[in-house]
């Protein structure tokens, strides 16, 4: 019986181990309303060009954006105090597909910026069509790992109350 509570112990602290913390570093970013796009960040980005206290650009950018040559642009991200908000350039179809006002969408300075969770309402700038922003974590395979350790230990369990 003491070497079953061992072995128990051994491998609850193996899939701690084995999943480590999990951190989301990547974030989903979709937009949705007049116009819809859907592309990956790093919840902390090195940009490519930035400003203080104005905002930063992201180059090269791939995802899902209608209407961009390539399906690459450069994203531009405001600070508050230009109206916040976010712009979608496509450099390479000489276009701006979406111009918008609305909250900061990080926090930090430009330099380091990270991006926040949740969901967003823009506005398109000095016009009337809207749009929504979520931006969420992208789970890490670390995460599953603990999902199914602890499902694992659960139905250990379980198997030990019915013996």
């Amino acid at each position: 019986m003491k070497l079953k509570q061992i072995l128990s112990s051994i491998a609850v602290g193996a899939v701690l181990l084995w999943t480590s913390a999990a951190n989301a570093a990547l974030y989903n970013f979709s937009l949705s309303g007049d116009y819809s796009a859907s592309w990956q960040l790093d919840a902390s980005p090195a940009p490519d060009i930035y400003s203080a206290g104005d905002g930063f650009i992201l180059w090269d950018v791939s995802g899902n954006f209608p209407g961009a040559a390539l399906d690459v642009v450069d994203l531009v991200f405001f600070h508050s105090s230009g109206g916040g908000g976010l712009q979608i350039e496509d450099f390479y179809g000489d276009t701006i597909l979406l111009s918008s006002d609305g909250p900061q969408l990080y926090t930090g300075s430009e330099s380091a910026p990270v991006f926040k969770l949740g969901t967003f309402t823009l506005n398109q700038f000095q016009g009337s069509d809207s749009y929504t922003l979520t931006i969420s974590a992208v789970p890490e395979p670390a995460t599953y790992g603990m999902l199914l350790g602890g499902l694992g230990l659960v139905g250990v369990a379980l198997r030990r109350r019915r013996a």
